[in-house]
């Protein structure tokens, strides 16, 4: 399993919408509704995962996040005591004085059309949803963070395995509740290789309302790409034949995000440059600036990128989301 750990997404096992606009913001916002929501995510979407925690990369508050993510994942909420349940507590090594303040900067973010979700699971995330009650514990609390704080929805990535059954009938009974709840999904590329795997049956459950999966394509190792043959991890052929199993597996393209390191520091292996993501998003899109592989049809409705995170972004530059951004909401 991989484990977004402090550094990064780290391994630990062996081998888991409205137009755009200005920075890919949508532009037909409920002012009455307290979150922006799924129907508010642009066709084309970059997501970006918030640290919580000071691991070395430049700390930043959620106003501080460019424009160019439309979804930024608040990594992460925790276990409590309850199987299932999960709350999140604000660090105060983000910069914030208050959690009202935090709160304020959601808003801001709603304001300019972008969502704010929270994420479960990474490193220390030991969340289990295996049963009947862990499944209603972990909706309860869920929905009752998106009411506290104005997440506009959940992301999983949990370390530790995923039942399909019982994850379903949580994020069934979230999407009950808040019929326009955003749902991400980061699984490890190992979790994406077939429909039979766990996080991809999951994902099939739910792709009445999923938003989105960012697989990561990193601290991978070499996985078998739709044609059959092993792509190595670091090159344009890993995004675009691993992007196939899922494009080919059953997922809308709308449903498929590439999700790669900021920078070299944000990851144990796989990083590759800003211009490599571009290159694989328009081979799948548009067919072109492909590598050895090329998909036998084009996904011009491919979401867009994910990176882990905007705080190692920062520390870069913000040289992925500088040129992903622009390119991801110019997509046909």
């Amino acid at each position: 399993m991989a484990a977004l750990a402090v550094g990064g997404m780290v391994t630990v096992g062996t081998a888991s919408a409205g137009p755009a606009g200005d920075g890919g913001a949508a532009t037909a916002k409920k002012a009455s509704s307290p979150a922006v929501g799924a129907s508010e995510v642009p066709a084309h979407a970059v997501t970006g995962y918030w640290q919580n925690f000071d691991n070395g990369a430049k700390t930043q508050k959620l106003s501080d996040v460019p424009k160019d993510y439309d979804i930024v994942a608040v990594a992460f909420a925790d276990a409590t005591g309850t199987a299932g349940e999960v709350d999140f507590k604000l660090d105060p090594a983000t910069g914030y004085s208050s959690e009202d303040d935090f709160k304020a900067d959601i808003k801001s973010l709603h304001d300019a059309g972008r969502s704010v979700i929270v994420s479960v699971g990474g490193e220390k995330g030991a969340v289990s949803v295996s049963d009947d009650a862990s499944a209603d514990a972990f909706a309860k609390s869920i929905t009752s963070l998106m009411d506290e704080y104005g997440f506009d929805g959940v992301d999983i990535d949990l370390e530790n395995g995923l039942n399909s059954t019982y994850m379903t009938k949580a994020l069934d009974a979230i999407h009950a509740k808040k019929k326009d709840v955003v749902v991400t999904m980061a699984p490890q590329t190992i979790d994406m290789q077939s429909p039979e795997k766990e996080y991809f049956k999951t994902a099939l459950n739910i792709k009445d309302y999923l938003t989105v999966v960012n697989m990561q394509y990193y601290n991978s190792g070499s996985m078998n790409g739709c044609d059959g043959k092993t792509y190595a991890q670091g090159s344009v052929d890993f995004l675009t034949g691993l992007a196939c199993v899922q494009l080919e597996g059953g997922l809308d393209p709308s449903q498929v995000g590439i999700g790669t390191p900021a920078s070299s520091s944000a990851a144990g292996s796989g990083y590759v440059e800003p211009g490599v993501v571009t290159d694989a998003l328009d081979c799948l899109a548009k067919g072109e600036k492909c590598g050895s592989f090329k998909p036998e049809k084009k996904y011009p409705g491919i979401r867009g990128a994910m990176t882990w995170s905007t705080n190692w972004d920062a520390s870069n530059g913000n040289a992925w989301s500088g040129k992903v951004g622009p390119h991801v909401h110019k997509l046909p």
